[in-house]
């Protein structure tokens, strides 16, 4: 379940309080006064076999005794009583309960579900503080004091945490569309609350406090869609738990909880912050912030001291300052006194009147390039009433007609700027007190942008190789050793696995655990060489003296041979030895070591590492975690998130890294993560990289037969590059594919040449154009709830073109699913449009979905007569003479009905 009968929780016209009471503070005696004072407008019922009455309120004894079913509960009654209750509810009609009890069996909460979820009652907690909702005057919670109506939606799993935010909101005037407690989040959850508030019109920011996700694709979904609506912000608890574990790959022990979540979230396009204090400062800057971010900030202050120190906040905040070009500072001399700063922070003197603050500004503004994002800093003096200073710059920061300038401001003081501040924050400006408070939420918000990014990214499973992988070669592999009883891949193994991949390994040959065998075979492959102990009881080699590097003649084989044998039985007396591996010595010039490898998080599924790699890759802790699947720009962002990112550059006599190979294997990894669902761990390190390309020089793989890996794990539904199909048709071949990001270009080509009428069949109005935004949204979708199907031809240049797109996008539940279809004017008629609903259908159909459904204007006669043709039922809308409805049952018997 997801959105439905939401509205009951936070929109009811009745409440019911089980368990309420006269008692000072017991907590069903505030929670009834809680509902009573909140200011809610709707019938309220106190349900307790204890009173007759509260407060001149009639008491009811039991809940088939109230004089209507109410359309939600509050439960506060001891444990025992919390599932008879329910079964009361459910038989009453009751859409929505709260239940506040703690302490409820896991048998307990699932007969709850059980009784709830074929009525599709909701339940929000158990355990929980409760619930308000502001604007429909609703306090349904034992808060101690209530939330004031706001913007602001706050969804935590912490009940303290609730009160002592409400404590912390009122101290500084901070209102709330909603305010939820999730307790144990049997029912309601992160996922159906943020599908809930991503379309509700009171709520312009979303924020999470998050301690745990159960169900990863489902917030995965509903987060990527909310975060295309409104910004969501996410503090994540336990960001200093340990996260290591026992594991046979450094991958296992490197990528503990807290970066994956941090991963989850960055992709999800929602942004992560540290504090409750964060998350109000991003809260600000991300609702009032309209212009594109920049990578680089311009200071502009009337204080040299506080340009300083704002330099220093962005160089600890890792953002970088802007470079004024030779023209900046030429126009800027102009108009600021001779001894102005020069440089940035562009300090233009504490004795500035309030049109030298316009004029700098005004200079700023016209070369957006170079300045990037202005940081506005002013603190009072006596020359000119900070105020008269705000009153000029409004206008130059939303000039009217214009896109605003991406500025932030900060007013240092008190009194003396407090209505400078106030001007600001009515115009919409984002403003704070401090300008480290100013800087931080500049940080924020490139980190927001760059998450953003990559919300728009949906690669396929496989996101490819420049070559098709083996995928043959590495199951027939990965079933002999499960059927051998074994777990962990030999080196040769692991080594094959990758080749497959094409990833580039060093050749190994594999001898027994013989000196004189070793020797031998050295001397095949040509010195120097690398020997290594092969053993399946023996993950890290190095751990036990295990390898032995640049062996230069066969002398120095066997004596490495001889005393690693001695060694290994010494150190790990009861591995079993199958011989030694032994490979030439690869010497890359110049070469970076870094680590590649996937794992399986508990919560999140399959996981792709990357860093700096090497012995001493656990000790320097350099890398970073991304969620698969990657394409190219998701791969580069994953490098671009670990330290060694900047040694790939190339630094002094050091050549920048083929980059390009380090990305073509992170595809691989991705794409035999997809592949192959026997994947548990894979580690390549080092893999070494210099200008000349990458080579794997170590490869560590672990499967499993409970299948962990696999795309049906993937926490974001990838591209479905399967439903492609290339056909013959109206004598031309045509492929039929879901949309994918790339397709924008050719998408605004095709919706920019329909016919004003097409579009107002379509959209039910004329358009002149759509906004980029809402282009994107066409073709960046969310594969888990939306399809969109699309025909392209080549033309004469054999570029592909958009011919025509049926969309379907379903709610939440997957109850219905709205479509429409559009087309090129010159192939109406031939068939095309019949083809398209068709692909919709057999999709939907298969997805579970109950409906297909789609609201057009009457005198669309063609889509009406497709209709027909394809089953669908025809109705008038009610209260609407120039629209009808066309309806499809996709699914037979209750499912259709339902």
């Amino acid at each position: 379940m997801s959105t439905r009968h939401l509205d009951s929780l936070f929109q009811p016209k009745s409440v019911a309080v089980i368990g309420a009471s006269g008692r000072a503070y017991s907590v069903g005696g505030t929670l009834w006064r809680n509902v009573r004072s909140g200011g809610f407008g709707g019938a309220i019922y106190p349900v307790n076999p204890k009173y007759k009455e509260l407060d001149g309120r009639r008491c009811y004894a039991r809940v088939d005794q109230l004089p209507e079913a109410p359309e939600l509960a509050v439960i506060c009654t001891p444990p025992a009583t919390v599932v008879e209750l329910m079964r009361q509810l459910a038989q009453r009609g009751t859409q929505a309960v709260v239940v506040i009890t703690a302490g409820l069996s896991a048998e307990q909460k699932q007969a709850m579900l059980d009784i709830a979820r074929p009525r599709l009652m909701r339940i929000l907690g158990p355990n929980c503080v409760g619930l308000l909702a502001p604007h429909a005057g609703l306090n349904a919670s034992f808060a101690h004091i209530p939330a004031r109506p706001g913007q602001l939606a706050f969804i935590s799993q912490s009940g303290a945490l609730v009160t002592a935010m409400l404590d912390w909101a009122e101290a500084r005037d901070i209102g709330f569309s909603h305010f939820v407690s999730l307790g144990e989040h049997a029912d309601v959850d992160f996922g159906d609350m943020l599908d809930y508030l991503a379309n509700d019109p009171q709520t312009r920011a979303i924020l999470l406090y998050i301690e745990s996700i159960d169900d990863a694709r489902k917030f995965m979904s509903a987060a990527r869609s909310a975060a295309r609506n409104k910004p969501v912000i996410a503090v994540k608890a336990g960001r200093s738990e340990q996260g290591s574990r026992a594991a046979a790959s450094h991958t296992g022990a490197l990528a503990g909880s807290d970066e994956v979540y941090d991963a989850a979230i960055a992709r999800a396009g929602m942004l992560r912050v540290d504090s409750l204090e964060q998350l109000f400062l991003a809260a600000e800057i991300l609702t009032r912030f309209r212009a594109p971010i920049g990578d680089r900030v311009t200071i502009l202050t009337n204080g040299g001291g506080a340009g300083v120190m704002a330099a220093d906040a962005c160089a600890a905040q890792g953002v970088p300052l802007a470079t004024l070009g030779e023209l900046v500072v030429r126009e800027l001399d102009t108009v600021l006194p001779a001894n102005w700063s020069h440089d940035n922070p562009v300090d233009i003197i504490g004795d500035a009147p309030a049109q030298r603050y316009v004029d700098a500004l005004q200079v700023l503004a016209r070369h957006p390039q170079p300045t990037g994002t202005l940081l506005f800093i002013q603190a009072p003096t006596a020359i000119v009433p900070s105020a008269d200073i705000a009153r000029a710059m409004v206008p130059v920061v939303l000039p009217p007609g214009r896109p605003p300038l991406p500025l932030v401001a900060s007013w240092i003081g008190g009194p003396a700027v407090a209505e400078a501040r106030q001007i600001f924050v009515n115009a919409g400006i984002a403003c704070y007190d401090m300008p480290e408070q100013a800087v931080a939420a500049i940080g924020m918000l490139q980190r927001y942008a760059q998450n953003q990014a990559q919300l728009t990214q949906a690669p396929p499973a496989g996101a490819g190789t420049e070559a098709a992988p083996d995928v043959a070669r590495v199951r027939a592999i990965v079933e002999q050793v499960l059927a051998s009883g074994r777990d962990m891949l030999t080196e040769p193994e692991a080594k094959a696995v990758c080749e497959a991949y094409r990833i580039p390994v060093v050749a190994t040959r594999t001898v027994p655990a013989d000196a004189e065998a070793a020797a031998h075979e050295a001397a095949r492959i040509g010195f120097p060489v690398v020997l290594k102990i092969l053993s399946e009881d023996i993950s890290h080699k190095s751990d036990v003296g295990g390898v032995a590097l640049n062996l230069q003649d066969a002398a120095d084989v066997r004596h490495a041979a001889t005393s690693m044998l001695d060694r290994v039985r010494k150190v790990h007396p009861k591995a079993r030895l199958e011989g030694f591996t032994v490979q030439q010595m690869v010497k890359l010039a110049k070469a970076q070591e870094l680590i590649i490898g996937a794992s399986i998080d508990r919560v999140f599924g399959p996981i792709i590492l990357f860093g700096q790699g090497g012995v001493a890759v656990e000790v320097t802790k350099d890398s970073a975690t991304a969620l698969p699947p990657l394409n190219t720009p998701l791969a580069r962002a994953l490098i671009g998130r670990t330290r060694v990112a900047r040694l790939l550059k190339g630094y002094r006599d050091v050549p920048p890294a083929d980059e390009d190979a380090v990305v073509r294997t992170l595809e691989a990894v991705s794409q035999l993560l997809a592949d192959i669902p026997e994947l548990a761990e894979l580690d390549i390190n080092p893999l070494l990289v210099n200008h000349e390309g990458a080579i794997a020089l170590d490869a560590r793989v672990r499967v499993s037969a409970a299948c962990p890996a696999g795309a049906r794990h993937f926490a974001i539904q990838p591209y479905p590059s399967g439903l492609s199909e290339t056909l013959e048709w109206d004598g031309r071949r045509i492929t039929i594919r879901p949309v994918r990001p790339e397709d924008e270009p050719a998408h605004r080509a095709f919706i920019d040449a329909l016919a004003p009428d097409d579009m107002r069949m379509r959209f039910f109005h004329s358009r002149p154009r759509l906004e980029r935004t809402e282009l994107a949204r066409l073709v960046q979708i969310d594969y888990t709830r939306e399809m969109a199907f699309i025909a392209t031809a080549d033309d004469a240049s054999g570029t592909p073109q958009t011919l025509g797109v049926a969309r379907a996008i379903a709610d939440p539940d997957n109850v219905q699913a709205e479509f429409g279809i559009i087309l090129r004017a010159d192939l109406k008629g031939r068939g095309l449009g019949r083809l398209l609903l068709q692909r919709l259908i057999t999709y939907q159909r298969a997805a579970g979905t109950q409906r297909l459904v789609a609201t057009i204007l009457a005198e669309n006669e063609g889509m009406r007569a497709l209709g027909r043709r394809l089953g669908f039922t025809e109705q008038p809308t009610p209260g609407d003479a120039c629209t009808v409805q066309l309806s499809l049952a996709l699914q037979s018997g209750n499912a259709a009905r339902a």
